[in-house]
């Protein structure tokens, strides 16, 4: 988990400053009841505004400072900005769909943080995302790190973070933000929103109802800069786009079953095949669902490659360690009972659903580096999206795989792997747990 604080302002004394976009978010609201406007080519707006403009939305919101947009087509603006406390403008679609954005732009700035990205709401439930694609100054990485992706060739990390009665679409009420920021900022290029709506349900993270969503430049911390943006709908290129979702560094031990389900999207929606290499011994991947599975037979550290590819010929890849240790190592968890602790909690339930979380304890005399924890549902639960790792179910025994950055737990730490899935007619809590092939205690 990461939480990265940035400085302080008047909106979020003392915490996190994510983006404009929650804190501006209740008056665009407003605005776009009381201000609409119907703009035509080469106008400039220098205050609060939304409308339409050749088929197309656009917003102006500026808190303190100076800043204007001009809208020089439909699709294409430009931006300045001077001694900004919060501004974020740009255009796009009212409601916002999950069709390839092709973008250029470019970005000048000093002080303070600017972000090109697009961006845009969901409600039912409420969540506030952003792709980031561009940046000046640091990247607004805050909340709990939940992975990364790989689309449109580059990397993406992964965020969730809670907004406690924040202003929204809504008014001022608790929603959820998504981010996915690009590791290596790009001035152009394709952005697969598909790719990223997938991404983001993979941990739990999912999307309602689309609202607006727009490619929107923004700046906040009282700097002052220029940008000049161009999207369309639609790839820049032909073919579908794969993106395979890296599940981490994996550990197991020799005699011990072990499994890991890889995720992958395609842009087209075209069926995938999975192929891999460099598994380690005694393990295989289902071509056609890209569930790692078997039973290691000796020891050593793999590099792993595992590539998923599209009837179009289109393909994506991922690379990731993966560790077998003799048997009674596992990183101190092989050593039999009383090494580990895991606490099942179902938080909530209704009909035909449920989440829940498990806290993974580390009780023995060494640190876990690497786990897999095995457990079998007494009632007829699936597993349908985690947080915090990789999950696979077979019939009832369910196998939850840490992510990148949890496998290792200190003795005496700990780490909470949270899960969601369906029952039809139990959904009775399990009460056995193995990790890394060694019983826990409960």
């Amino acid at each position: 988990m990461t939480d990265s604080p940035a400085p302080p302002t008047h909106r979020r004394p003392g915490r996190i400053v994510l983006l404009i976009g929650s804190a501006c978010a209740l008056a665009l609201a407003t605005l776009a009841m009381v201000l609409p406007g119907t703009a035509r080519a080469a106008t400039t707006i220098c205050s609060n505004e939304t409308g339409t403009n050749g088929g197309m939305y656009y917003q102006m919101y500026v808190s303190t400072g100076s800043a204007c947009i001009t809208l020089n087509s439909s699709n294409s603006y430009s931006t300045t900005w001077s001694g900004i406390g919060d501004f974020v403008a740009g255009v796009g679609w009212n409601p916002g769909n999950s069709t390839t954005k092709s973008f250029t732009s470019s970005l000048s700035a000093s002080g303070g943080t600017a972000l090109i990205s697009l961006y845009g709401w969901s409600t039912n439930p409420l969540v506030e995302y952003y792709v980031e694609e561009n940046y000046n100054g640091s990247p607004n990485a805050a909340g709990t790190f939940m992975g990364t992706v790989n689309s449109d060739g580059g990397t993406f990390d992964i965020y969730e973070h809670q907004q406690v009665n924040q202003p929204s679409i809504e008014g001022t009420t608790t929603f959820e933000q998504y981010l996915a920021i690009r590791t290596s900022p790009t001035s152009s290029g394709t952005i697969t929103t598909q790719n990223f709506f997938n991404a983001w349900a993979s941990h739990g993270m999912n999307l309602g109802t689309l609202n607006y969503q727009i490619l929107a430049t923004e700046s906040y911390g009282g700097g002052s800069g220029s940008s000049s943006v161009t999207v369309s709908q639609g790839g820049g290129s032909s073919g579908n786009t794969v993106s395979v979702t890296n599940p981490g560094n994996q550990t197991s031990t020799i005699g011990t079953a072990a499994s890991t389900q890889i995720h992958a999207t395609d842009s087209g929606g075209a069926a995938l095949t999975y192929s891999a290499s460099g598994l380690p011994a005694g393990l295989s991947i289902n071509s056609s669902t890209g569930l790692i599975s078997g039973t290691p037979t000796s020891s050593g550290t793999s590099s792993v490659t595992v590539t998923a590819t599209d009837s179009t010929g289109a393909s994506g890849n991922t690379t990731f360690s993966w560790t077998v240790n003799s048997s009674g190592g596992g990183g101190g968890t092989g050593t039999g009972g009383g090494a580990c602790q895991v606490v099942y909690t179902a938080n909530s339930q209704w009909p035909g659903g449920f989440t829940a979380q498990v806290v993974i304890s580390n009780t023995g005399s060494s640190a876990v580096n690497g786990w897999n924890l095995v457990f079998t549902f007494p009632g007829d639960q699936k597993l349908t999206s985690d947080y915090n790792g990789t999950f696979s179910q077979s019939g009832e025994t369910a196998t939850l795989t840490n992510a990148s950055y949890n496998g290792a737990i200190a003795v005496g730490g700990s780490t909470t792997v949270g899960f969601q899935g369906t029952w039809t007619n139990s959904d009775a809590t399990p009460t056995a747990f193995t990790l890394n092939g060694a019983t826990c205690t409960t």
